[in-house]
């Protein structure tokens, strides 16, 4: 297993839609090994693949729930349904997301309370399961890794012209930028 470098906002691969997988072989089980093992240096609770690089409909999650799913699972050319997003203002104390391609900035973001996600492991079985809460929220955020949008691309225009500030500030949305979990400095503190 090895620690790939996180991409950050601006690298192409971020902003575009990822491939299907198209071989569950041996080299995919070693990416999603990798993957896992960059989630847990970077203190993630997701990462997709093209969060490191890799254009291709892949992601993997760690985060324990309350819908009776592993908590720790893959998810290869997945598909989502969600409930209706609510249209209020979303609460910048208890809906703040953050991002390993965005580090160590988080911004309030209304997500769907419920998703079902369906796609296959990484040997090719299939996976189907609902998830509600914070869970729901992390199936959706790394889901849309693969369609080429980041939470910061979602957000109300409040909060996405103090993204944009963060953006400038930061000096990203160029191709190039990435940090290196267990070597940079973790940007969210942990």
């Amino acid at each position: 297993m090895a620690v790939h470098p996180i991409t950050i906002m601006g690298e192409p691969v971020l902003h575009r839609r990822a491939l299907p997988v198209e071989a569950f072989d041996d080299e995919l089980r070693t990416l999603i090994a990798d993957m896992f093992e960059t989630m847990d240096v970077a203190n993630g609770v997701g990462l997709a693949a093209p969060q490191i690089g890799v254009g291709l409909r892949i992601f993997v999650y760690g985060m324990e729930n309350d819908d009776d799913v592993a908590p720790r699972g893959v998810l290869v050319n997945p598909t989502l349904v969600t409930s209706k997003v609510p249209g209020s203002d979303p609460d910048p104390d208890d809906e703040a997301e953050g991002c390993l391609s965005v580090p160590g900035e988080a911004f309030p973001l209304k997500r769907a309370d419920w998703v079902r996600v369906s796609g296959f492991d990484g040997d090719g079985s299939p996976v189907e399961f609902e998830a509600t809460g914070w869970f729901a929220r992390c199936m959706q955020h790394e889901y849309d890794h693969l369609d080429g949008k980041l939470y910061v691309d979602r957000l109300n225009a409040r909060e996405s012209r103090k993204a944009k500030k963060a953006l400038k500030n930061n000096g990203w949305g160029v191709p190039g930028l990435t940090w290196l979990p267990g070597v940079d400095p973790d940007p969210f503190g942990h």
